[in-house]
Order: C-alpha cells, then sequence, then structure tokens
C-alpha cells in the first residue's frame, strides 16, 4: 500500500510539474479591440498588421520570461457597444491585457468598465494599453492605474500644432472641422483656448463638428470653408473622415492648408496626392523620415513583410510592447498589479529618443514632431506614406520634456 502511494504522489508531482511547465509556456495574451470592418477597418487593419510584427520581434529573441506574446484580435466597429461585448469575451477567456486606440468615445466606454471590474475583481485585474485614444480627460479627471496612453493627449499634439501656426504671419483666419465625439470635441476646444493666447489677431472663421464615420461627401462642409475666407483648416479627423474631407477639398480646388493630428496615416497621403505638398502639416510622435536607424529598420521590416501593404506609419506602437516586456521582465511577472507599478516612471529608448511614463497619470511623454507633406527626394525625404511618392519631411522637433501639461490626475491606487 504504501509502494502504492508513493507512486501516486511521485506521479500526481509529474504531472504538477508538467501542468506547470505548460502553464508556463502559455502566451502572454493581449487583446486587440479595435475596428476590423465598417468605415474605420483599414486602419486598424494596419495597427494590427504592425503590432504583430512587433510581437513577433519580440518573440523571435525569446519572448517574455520564456513566453510569447500574442496578439488575439476582436472587431469592435468602432462601437463603445461592441468594445465592451468584446472586452467582457476577453476577460471570460483570461486574457489580462488590452489594447485599444481608435475613438475616444470608446476608450471611455472600455475604461469606464474595465474599472469596475478591476475593483470587483482585483486578483483579476485587466490592464488598458492605450495606444491612440487621446481625449484629455482620460488622463486626466478620468485617469486609472490600470490605463496606460502611449500617443500625445489632443492637448499636447495642439499645442505642438499651434506653434507651428503661429510661425506663419499670413495666416488671418481659420476653420475648425472637427468628429463630433470626445476626442474631436476635445480638439476643437483646445483650438480656441490655445490660438488666442499664441496669435490673438487670427480670427477663427468657422467651427464645426460632423457624426463619426458617417459623412459619405464632405462637399457641402467644403462649401462652408471656401465661403468663410479661411486660408488653413485645423481638424482632428482621422481614418476616412480625413481622407474624404482632402478628397472633396481637392475636387473643390480649396486652396487652403490643412493642419492635422492624422495627415500621415492610411489613406490620406494617397487621396491628396501632388495637391498636398506644401499645404499639409501633421503633429505626430513619429514618422518614418525622423532619421534614426531603428526606425529605417522598421519601415524596411514592415515593407519586406506585407509587400502589398500601403501602410508603414505605425511605429510608434512599439513602445506599447517593448515597454510592457520590460515590466514584466523587471519585475519576473506578468500579474497586471507589479507590471502596473514597474510602468510607472519608466524610461524607454524608443526610434525618437528617451522617452517616459508619467507616473502622476500614466501618460507618456515623448518628442512631437511638426511635419510637412513632401515629394520622396532621398534626402530628407527617404521613406513615402501609402506608397504614393510622397512622405513626411520635419519642420521641427518639440523635446518630450517640453510636451508635458498640467494634470487634475487624482488616481486610485490599490
Amino acid at each position: 500500500m504504501r509502494k502504492r502511494a508513493y507512486a501516486l504522489a511521485a506521479g500526481l508531482a509529474l504531472l504538477a510539474g508538467q501542468a506547470t511547465q505548460a502553464l508556463a509556456a502559455d502566451p502572454v495574451r493581449i487583446a486587440f479591440i479595435d475596428p476590423l470592418s465598417g468605415p474605420f477597418a483599414n486602419l486598424g487593419e494596419s495597427e494590427l498588421r504592425h503590432f504583430q510584427l512587433v510581437a513577433d520581434m519580440i518573440n523571435a529573441r525569446g519572448g517574455v520570461l520564456g513566453r510569447k506574446i500574442e496578439i488575439v484580435a476582436m472587431d469592435n466597429k468602432t462601437s463603445p457597444q461592441e468594445s465592451v461585448l468584446a472586452l467582457k469575451q476577453a476577460i471570460d477567456q483570461g486574457i489580462r491585457y488590452i489594447t485599444q486606440g481608435n475613438g475616444s468615445n470608446v476608450a471611455h466606454a472600455l475604461l469606464d468598465t474595465l474599472d469596475k471590474h478591476n475593483k470587483r475583481n482585483p486578483e483579476q485585474a485587466v490592464m488598458y494599453l492605450n495606444y491612440a485614444a487621446v481625449d484629455p480627460a482620460l488622463t486626466n479627471e478620468k485617469c486609472s492605474f490600470f490605463h496606460f496612453r502611449f500617443d500625445a493627449d489632443a492637448d499636447m499634439k495642439m499645442q505642438a500644432m499651434v506653434d507651428s501656426v503661429a510661425e506663419n504671419k499670413a495666416l488671418t483666419k481659420i476653420y475648425l472641422l472637427n468628429q463630433d465625439y470626445a476626442f474631436g470635441q476635445a480638439a476643437s476646444r483646445a483650438a480656441k483656448a490655445m490660438l488666442p493666447k499664441k496669435r490673438p489677431d487670427i480670427q477663427i472663421v468657422g467651427d464645426d463638428l460632423h457624426p463619426l464615420g458617417k459623412v459619405k461627401d464632405f462637399a457641402p462642409y467644403v462649401a462652408k470653408i471656401k465661403a468663410s475666407g479661411a486660408q488653413a483648416v485645423i481638424t482632428g479627423n482621422w481614418g476616412n473622415d480625413l481622407s474624404l474631407l482632402v478628397k472633396a477639398s481637392k475636387e473643390a480646388g480649396l486652396a487652403v492648408d490643412f493642419y492635422t493630428y492624422y495627415g500621415w496615416i492610411t489613406g490620406t497621403p494617397a487621396a491628396i496626392g501632388e495637391s498636398g505638398v506644401g499645404h499639409l502639416k501633421a503633429v505626430s510622435t513619429w514618422h518614418a523620415n525622423v532619421g534614426t536607424p531603428h526606425a529605417a529598420k522598421m519601415h524596411a521590416a514592415f515593407r519586406e513583410r506585407y509587400k502589398n501593404g500601403k501602410d508603414d506609419w505605425f511605429f510608434n506602437l512599439s513602445p506599447v510592447l517593448e515597454m510592457l516586456v520590460k515590466a514584466m521582465e523587471q519585475v519576473k511577472s506578468t500579474e497586471p498589479l507589479p507590471v502596473a507599478r514597474a510602468l510607472e516612471g519608466m524610461k524607454y529608448q524608443s526610434d525618437t529618443g528617451e522617452v517616459v511614463m508619467r507616473t502622476d497619470n500614466h501618460q507618456l511623454l515623448q518628442p512631437l514632431y511638426i511635419s510637412s507633406f513632401a515629394k520622396v527626394d532621398g534626402k530628407t525625404v527617404k521613406y513615402d506614406v501609402d506608397r504614393s511618392g510622397y512622405g513626411m519631411r520635419t519642420d521641427f522637433r518639440i523635446e518630450a520634456k517640453d510636451t508635458a501639461m498640467p494634470t487634475t490626475c487624482k488616481m486610485e491606487r490599490p
């Protein structure tokens, strides 16, 4: 009987050891909750490809703590309701990390649901890696311990954009056109607050908000801009809402400068073409022509892997995964609580220089670029966008420390 008991115990120990090894080998899963269908599908698909490429590069060098990173794609159709359903599915599947970026309305819905879950289930907390939802409220009054934003917020970007506008002494009339949701409203508010301080002589001759992702023809808006006498348009539009606006402007012969948050992303460069040269400007945390060896390497790797793809502009997503891995390796754990603590105050050497995650509100500080749409010349513009023959040329760079803004965040910490 004793021998049988010893044999049984040994067998159970062996099984337990095998189970532990299997568990250790399980991938670290990250749910990607963004549009893979609907009007912004091209954007979501592009971002998913970039996340997958960075994950594969990390996995090729051994992953994190002996585990691979797995990106689990979940289509939210840019809907807050669909996003909450996707989040609940991810939680049910035991996924402890999510990422999202398209739409601050979606971000607010995810954050509200996530906060409730984390308070009720502290042992199964889930971390939200926000790579592009830029409503300032998300790191101010709505700040949350398990939420980290890796993009500059709308106010940080508008501050840089207004500095660029202020340099152009010929500008006296500006039109504001934005999507009618949290980010678009924030962009409009920021422009109206910041422009008078830098250029009190500039007149805002229009301020329109339009439905998100529902306008098929921007001709009526373009007609209003033309009639206003505006010399420039400031817009936070992205995806098809920007591409269609640019297309309608081109067809109507609207000769204005566009100051944009997202004039460099999928669809827009191909839509604007030569007419954008000298007239389209963008504020961004990265672009292919920043001039660093690693940026060039990543650009080449993406184009080699996705030879038929037109987009190669999302490598500002790289710090999301790289900093997550660094935090996990630092605390030797993949549990969100210690990982979150390790991310606070973390410094990381990115393509554009040192970036740092603020401890007080979990907003990443990083350099910002104001760039102009220009034809590839092999010198200042080596790489194009959308394989259009046109790319972005740096006008000036704002250092990370100079992008920091005051915060109203009063974070509850576990």
